[in-house]
Parts: structure tokens; C-alpha cells; sequence
């Protein structure tokens, strides 16, 4: 048992440290959108719309990824979908028009989606029911430790007077090399190693009609109702992902030099965030994932009107919330994660968590265009966290429609 404890962790550690890298091909274009938009000139709700075109390539990659999970080897699916964005990457560095970035940048939305599910999907199949919260907030908190690596390295290329290409050369290296450790190393089942799977499941438990995947998935009201404040969810982490650095860098990064770092807090509270919310919702909300949820998306509604009215000027201020708003928009992720497994079983997870995804990056994509638009309208970015902020509670009103007890099939 000792010697299947270590392959646990040694699973979830290989799946953490691949995607840990993998935003290093996704959140770089917020760090990229200034340059972008001055070289092609253009204005930032097209910058906007190119983002949506890569969240609805991420979404669509979703609905298909997903289910494919559930169906083929994961450990080749994450490796795969990360050279293919390695490769999208490279190509928008070199694109010589705008619409060859939004191409390039759509279908490195498809290539990014998968890994996510597919990582899931490998997590749940090595971590029992009663850890299963512990084990996806770590993975969650991957996800947000990777948004830090990427702010980092983008902060340091643009200290060194690089041009915004290079956002899109240089940090998805990272990526090649953990995706290359990570189709060497992991397992997709505890069977593959010789042990026998978790939850009574086996190999061929998971081999049904897609079709009748995506049906009992969706037949399930509560899962439905779930995903609905996930997409909200989704919408509001975006709007802080994309924009916090279009709000504190302004048309100059070099002119608020004293801003720039705070921006380096928003992941940091993401990835705290996750963590914390994953063993939160195991202990001290005893497994109420909704309870915990809610709890998350109503300080983050409180935490976004604080970054609207609080004076720019106060560094300090300003360093405390964007802290405070990585952890509260992205800690209850973890627990969304964990309600795919609880709701529908280890033979359906990859499919929810790839419709629920889909879902969050659908609304994501929606928001993005109307925030730029909203910013050339308005001349100012800082009435975006006013709209950030009723799109938070509109997801903690709609989460706790549910009854907690009523959802517990798998718990």
C-alpha cells in the first residue's frame, strides 16, 4: 500500500508540474495585447475579439476533448495538445497581419483544451472518493501557479525591452520539456502499474457510446445547474486573467513601473487560492462543495467593487486585493473540479469536466469582447471590475440554488 501511495502522489505531482507550464501558451497574449494592438492598430475590442476566438476554440476543444478522455489514453492526450499549442505559439510570433493572429490564436485554444479533462480524468482514476477534494485542489492549484510562472516570465521579457513576439517564443520551452517528462512517466489507471483501480472501476467500465455520455451528463439537472454558475465563474476569472494587465500597465508599462509587480499577485492568490479552497470544502465545510462555492463567489463580488473604487495610486491597496481576487475568483475552481466526480462517477468525469469547461469558456469568450468594448467606450479600465463584480454574484446565486444533499450521487 506504501508503494501505491507513492505512485499517487507521483501521478498527481506529473500531471501538476505539466500544467503548470501549459498557460505559458495561453494567459502570455494579455502581456502581449498592448504590442499587438499598436503594431497592427487596432482597437481593443478587436483585441477582445481575438481572445474570444481562442476561448471558443478552447471551449469547443472542451466539448470534444472531454468525452475523448473518458475513451482514449490521456497520457497522450496532454503531450499531444501541448506540442500543437507549442506549435500555434511559435506561428502567431510570427504573424504579418492581424487576422493570421486571431487563426493562429483560435486553434491554440483547441490545442490548449487538451489537457485539462484528459489531467482530470488521470487524477480521478488514482485518488479515491474521500481525497478526491485534496487531490483537485492541488491540480487547481497548478492551474494558478501556472498563471504566476506566466505573468513572471513576461514581466521579465518585457524588462528586457523585448518585443511582444517573443511572449510567444520563449516560456512555451517550459512546456516542451515537462509534456516530454509527462508521456515518459505517467500512467493513465493504477491497472496499467499493476494495482488494481480505484472505486471498483475497470479498464472497460468507460468504454460506452459517446453519444449516451453526453446524455446522461447532461440529464443530470443538478450537474447542469452547476455548470451554469461555473460559466459565471469563468466569465468573472477572465476578466481579471485578461485585463488586470491592460488595467495596470496602461499604454506604457515602463510609465508605472511601480504597478507592474502587483499585477504578479493575481496568480499568486489563485494558485493560494485553489489549494486552500480544496481541503477548505474537505474539512471545514465538510464536503459542502456548494456551500464552499458560495461562499468564494460572493467575497470575490466584494473584493471587485474594492478594486473599483480603490485610488490607483495606493500600491499597497491595491497589492491586498488583487491577492485577495486570484483567491477567491479561482480557489472555488477546485471544488467545481471535485463536483464533476461526486456528480457523475469516474466513468463520466472526463466528459463533465470537459462540458463544464466548455460551458465556462463559452461565457469567458462572451465577456471578453464586451469588456474591451466597454473600455473604449468608457476610456477607462477600471469599470470593468464593476461588471466583474455582478457577474461573481450572479454565480453564487445561481450555485446555491442547489440543495447539497440532493447532489451526493457518488459521494
Amino acid at each position: 500500500m506504501a508503494s501505491f501511495r507513492k505512485q499517487q502522489w507521483k501521478m498527481l505531482l506529473l500531471t501538476m508540474m505539466c500544467y503548470l507550464f501549459f498557460y505559458t501558451g495561453r494567459h502570455n497574449f494579455g502581456w502581449a495585447a498592448h504590442g499587438i494592438a499598436a503594431e497592427f492598430k487596432v482597437p481593443f475590442e478587436t483585441i477582445g475579439w481575438i481572445s474570444f476566438a481562442m476561448l471558443i476554440g478552447y471551449a469547443i476543444g472542451q466539448f470534444v476533448n472531454g468525452n475523448l478522455a473518458d475513451r482514449f489514453s490521456a497520457r497522450i492526450m496532454v503531450p499531444a495538445g501541448a506540442y500543437l499549442s507549442i506549435a500555434a505559439n511559435v506561428a502567431v510570433s510570427f504573424a504579418t497581419s492581424i487576422e493570421m493572429v486571431m487563426i493562429w490564436w483560435a486553434l491554440n485554444g483547441f490545442f490548449q483544451s487538451m489537457a485539462w479533462a484528459p489531467g482530470g480524468k488521470i487524477i480521478s482514476n488514482w485518488w479515491g472518493n474521500e481525497e478526491k477534494g485534496k487531490a483537485f485542489g492541488f491540480y487547481t492549484m497548478a492551474a494558478g501557479l501556472s498563471s504566476v510562472v506566466t505573468y513572471l516570465l513576461s514581466i521579465l521579457i518585457l524588462k528586457q525591452d523585448q518585443e511582444w513576439r517573443m511572449l510567444f517564443r520563449l516560456p512555451v520551452l517550459l512546456l516542451f520539456v515537462t509534456a516530454t517528462l509527462f508521456l515518459i512517466f505517467v500512467k493513465d489507471r493504477p491497472s496499467d502499474l499493476g494495482y488494481t483501480d480505484l472505486d471498483h472501476e475497470t479498464k472497460n467500465d468507460d468504454q460506452g457510446d459517446w453519444l449516451t455520455r453526453y446524455k446522461e451528463v447532461l440529464g443530470n439537472k443538478n450537474f447542469v445547474i452547476v455548470t451554469l454558475a461555473f460559466a459565471f465563474e469563468s466569465m468573472a476569472r477572465y476578466g481579471f486573467i485578461f485585463w488586470v494587465p491592460v488595467h495596470y500597465l496602461g499604454t506604457n508599462w515602463k510609465d508605472n513601473a511601480h504597478n507592474i509587480w502587483v499585477t504578479f499577485l493575481l496568480p499568486v492568490g489563485m494558485a493560494a487560492g485553489a489549494v486552500t479552497f480544496g481541503n477548505l470544502s474537505d474539512n471545514l465545510f465538510r464536503r459542502n462543495r456548494i456551500a464552499s462555492i458560495r461562499f468564494g463567489m460572493f467575497a470575490s463580488a466584494v473584493v471587485a467593487l474594492v478594486i473599483f473604487v480603490a485610488p490607483a495610486e495606493n500600491t499597497g491597496l491595491q497589492a491586498v486585493v488583487m491577492l485577495a481576487a486570484g483567491f477567491f475568483v479561482y480557489g472555488p475552481q477546485a471544488n467545481f473540479w471535485t463536483l464533476c466526480a461526486e456528480m457523475l462517477g469516474n466513468n463520466r468525469t472526463g466528459t463533465g469536466i470537459g462540458l463544464m469547461n466548455m460551458s465556462g469558456y463559452l461565457f469567458a469568450a462572451l465577456g471578453e469582447p464586451i469588456l474591451g468594448k466597454l473600455i473604449d467606450i468608457t476610456g477607462s479600465t477600471s469599470h470593468i471590475f464593476l461588471l466583474i463584480s455582478l457577474i461573481c454574484l450572479l454565480s453564487a446565486l445561481v450555485i446555491s440554488t442547489i440543495n447539497p444533499k440532493a447532489y451526493m450521487v457518488y459521494r
